[in-house]
């Protein structure tokens, strides 16, 4: 089976080889280039593509995939909702993706992202490595008491919980697909307005695009602070910026944008970023963006590498393809 694998970085590379040595019959061959209308021709000579969270899966792709011969994609990643399931489905080719590398890294990311934002740790950073000492303006507040609203609660929401649990905050869960746990079951409003930190760990679907607008913030909390490490397209970026100009919004932390596309995953130091969105939100003292990366720990990319190849060979062998979307 010969394999693309788009979206490929350098960091990849190591743990797919080690994967490959117990699949001989599995060859890749890594671009760098994302997948959409303009590269699919790529494909060519392939039975199978590797795609990641950004890359472009609609229903015009797939027909070109479809003719170039290729009958399978595999993601890297959990979520599939860059790709025309539907379509993928009436062409026959199969989608398999990794539905969990390692639920804790994204859970303890996001602690990180709390941490930071609640402590100011990279305002303090900055201030000690020019000799400033001075505390004015780093006042912080403990996690221990506070109300933590978690939207979403899957195998990354469980390990969240047990890591709030240990920090004796109290959490409540909106998520209609789970039963009782170490938590309080609460509907979405009353989540919105009793939390004092809100974190997102639902997938992108109709139903959750922009879950988080306008509306959603006049329900909250003044001095509200808001995590997402799940799926950019979850919040609406806009009302994000009126939700911190009118200091309703008190502390965001992103790990994902909607447009990220366009951004993330490469080296823009040198360019004039073009996306107006993305800059003002991070002109702001109290937002902090990381650029999707709270999947990034080598636990993490051992598994996504390991269940990919081991997802293309029971493809390849005809074998049950229990991760199939």
């Amino acid at each position: 089976m010969r394999v693309a694998l788009f979206s490929s970085q350098k960091y990849e590379l190591p743990f797919f080889e080690h994967a490959l040595t117990q699949f001989p019959d599995i060859q890749f061959e890594f671009f760098e280039q994302a997948l959409n209308d303009k590269t699919v021709a790529l494909a060519q000579g392939f039975d199978a593509i590797c795609v990641f969270v950004n890359d472009q899966v609609d229903a015009n792709v797939l027909a070109e995939l479809a003719e170039l011969g290729v009958q399978s994609i595999a993601l890297r990643c959990a979520g599939f909702n860059n790709v025309d399931i539907e379509a993928a489905h009436a062409l026959g080719i199969k989608v398999a993706r990794v539905p969990a590398y390692s639920p804790e890294a994204v859970a303890e990311h996001c602690i990180a992202l709390m941490l930071t934002l609640s402590r100011k740790t990279h305002k303090a950073y900055n201030r000690v490595r020019e000799d400033n000492f001075d505390l004015n303006g780093l006042l912080g507040f403990n996690l221990h008491n506070k109300t933590v609203g978690i939207i979403g609660c899957g195998k990354i929401g469980q390990a969240l919980v047990a890591i709030l649990n240990g920090f004796g905050a109290h959490v409540l869960v909106y998520d209609p697909n789970i039963g009782e746990g170490s938590y309080t079951q609460v509907s979405l409003d009353m989540l919105l307005e009793q939390s004092d930190i809100i974190t997102l760990h639902c997938p992108l679907t109709e139903a959750t695009h922009h879950l988080i607008d306008d509306a959603a913030f006049d329900k909250m909390k003044q001095g509200v602070m808001l995590i997402n490490t799940s799926r950019g397209a979850l919040v609406d970026s806009k009302a994000c910026i009126r939700a911190l100009k009118s200091r309703k919004l008190g502390y965001l932390g992103l790990d994902v944008y909607e447009q990220e596309s366009e951004l993330f995953f490469k080296n823009r130091s040198d360019e004039v970023i073009q996306d107006d969105v993305f800059m003002r939100l991070a002109s702001f003292q109290n937002v902090l963006i990381t650029g999707h990366q709270g999947f990034f720990t080598k636990e993490a990319l051992t598994e996504i590498a390991h269940t990919t190849v081991t997802n293309l060979n029971a493809i390849r062998t005809g074998q049950a393809l229990e991760n199939q979307v």
